[in-house]
């Protein structure tokens, strides 16, 4: 029989986000499941109870009767203890848990005997695991909506402008933290023509960053600071120190700093002191996106925006929130993939597979027993090779064996065949073909060099640009046909099977030359905005 996925109407202070869209709810049918929504469950997400009726899901007036109805929920905030009283006996909710900071949560839970799979703990790393990663999902809306908010408190444009009244210079906006939410800060910050800098402790980020079209900026001071799990770790006191003394020196240039550092289980790391907040100039913002763990800046006022030393400090913690609409799109595909694992049979009944990796790490409390924290998955390991065997030696010659390797000889009797034959060549063609064919063997050398030492991930634009030089080929296929007279004379003579060769190689060679061009431009049209 199929289970009922049941959506409630979330209760947290200004939580506007649903755990599904109407979208979602008819893939989730089309996996054999039946919907149903509490009446208002999308109202703050502009998703109406029509909507949800229209895509075939029940609504439900009543939070009590959906929880009682619903074999698995869907939330989007940690469920309250009145919830968790209403949560079926032996039932499932999926959602976020954050189970390292509510014990008291997991053991209600568990006397439910439910099993529970929370979404926060989804093992990062897994590469299939992507598609259920509401983290990211979240992370990056929230990073597009820092930058909007700090822009709507920011008194000037973000890109530089030349007007009839006056020059406008950019805006510079440092980032602090180049994770998934950092990421997002930058690309929407300098699609708006900021100048923007960034930096994070985990050097492998400087690509990203630039990528995007940010600077990043180095900290003077050697250490790794990835933590796993997409993460970073609390750092030395040293790094810290000259990590201070770097934002202390942003502060005071730019205009807007947006933070993101947090470390799982830990309070935010202060960044941003009141000495740095005084520094700034006036009419500057911060927005610390770590507001909710007690924030990156000293300043900082959870959940408000506040003016301190002439700077705007923006703390708000409903960032997704503020685009709920957008934020519970993501969410509901990411509970959808994750269903989609659940159900690989398509009959609208649940699997929770204690074998699977990425199923194992999600599953804090299975049928009651606490089963987090789950044991590191196993990541595929590289095949070491094995040791190489111990060759046997040569058999003794009459000369003396021994000698050059296999592979110098080889190449020594390539070198002298052919040597060889260029002199066979030189001793008996005439004076004309030789030139033509030390200037074909320069020719076939100097192409195979430069194609080889090109890094392979640049093959494709390289070949489609180069394959133009192939005019050149078609440029002697012309010399060849230029006597033109009737092609279909002089086959009884070697230069008319020259005419129709070179036509031949007219015809390919123009397809290679419209092909490279074709295939740049589709290349270079996929970076357009």
């Amino acid at each position: 029989m199929a289970l009922m996925i049941g959506i409630p109407r979330e209760t947290a202070t200004g939580e506007k986000r649903v755990a599904t869209v109407p979208e979602v709810v008819e893939k989730l049918i089309k996996l054999g499941f039946k919907v149903a929504v509490e009446s208002g469950a999308g109202d703050a997400a502009n998703c109406s109870d029509d909507a949800y009726r229209a895509a075939g899901a029940e609504i439900i007036v009543g939070a009590a009767k959906l929880w009682a109805a619903s074999d698995i929920v869907f939330k989007v905030s940690v469920p309250t203890k009145e919830e968790v009283g209403m949560l079926r006996e032996g039932g499932h909710l999926i959602g976020f848990i954050w189970p390292a900071q509510n014990p008291e949560l997991m053991q209600q839970l568990a006397a439910k005997k439910a099993t529970v799979l929370a979404i926060d703990c989804l093992p990062r790393m897994l590469s299939r695991a992507q598609k259920m990663d509401a983290l990211t999902s979240q992370a990056g809306v929230a990073g597009y909506r820092a930058v909007i908010e700090a822009a709507n408190a920011f008194g000037r444009f973000f890109n530089g402008q030349i007007t009839a009244a006056g020059k406008v210079p950019p805006a510079k906006v440092f980032i602090a933290g180049a994770g998934v939410a950092g990421l997002a800060a930058i690309g929407t910050a300098a699609g708006l023509g900021a100048i923007v800098r960034a930096n994070d402790t985990r050097a492998e980020v400087a690509d990203q960053v630039k990528s995007l079209g940010g600077e990043f900026v180095k900290v003077e001071y050697e250490e790794e600071g990835g933590g796993g799990g997409g993460y970073a770790k609390v750092m030395s006191e040293g790094f810290q120190q000259a990590q201070r003394e770097m934002y202390a020196k942003q502060a005071k240039e730019v205009d807007i700093i947006i933070t993101t550092a947090l470390i799982p289980g830990k309070p935010a790391p202060r960044l941003i002191t009141a000495e740095m907040v005084k520094s700034m100039k006036p009419g500057s913002v911060i927005v610390d996106m770590a507001a909710e763990r007690g924030g990156n800046c000293e300043l900082t006022e959870p959940g408000q925006a506040v003016v301190k030393h002439g700077v705007t400090i923006v703390g708000y913690t409903d960032l997704n929130s503020r685009l709920a609409k957008q934020s519970s799109t993501l969410y509901g595909t990411n509970l959808f993939r994750l269903t989609e694992e659940l159900c690989k049979t398509k009959d609208g009944i649940i699997n929770v597979n204690m074998e699977d990796d990425a199923i194992r790490g999600l599953t804090v409390i299975k049928d009651g027993a606490i089963t987090w924290p789950a044991p590191a998955p196993k990541l595929p390991v590289a095949a070491t090779k094995p040791a190489a065997a111990k060759p046997a030696p040569a058999p003794a010659h009459g000369h003396g064996g021994g000698g050059a390797p296999a592979s110098a000889g080889k190449t020594a009797a390539i070198f002298g065949v052919a040597a060889l034959m260029f002199l066979f060549v030189g001793a008996y063609a005439p004076a004309a073909f030789l030139g033509h064919f030390t200037v074909f063997v320069l020719a076939c050398f100097v192409g195979y060099m430069v194609v080889w030492n090109v890094t392979p991930a640049l093959h494709t634009p390289l070949m489609s640009v180069t394959n133009a030089i192939s005019s050149i080929i078609a440029i002697g296929a012309l010399v060849q046909i230029a006597p033109p007279l009737n092609l279909l004379e002089g086959f009884d003579r070697p230069d008319g099977w020259i005419r129709w060769l070179a036509v031949v190689g007219i015809a390919l060679t123009t397809v290679n030359m419209f092909g490279g061009f074709a295939v740049t431009r589709r290349m270079l049209s996929m970076f357009r905005k």
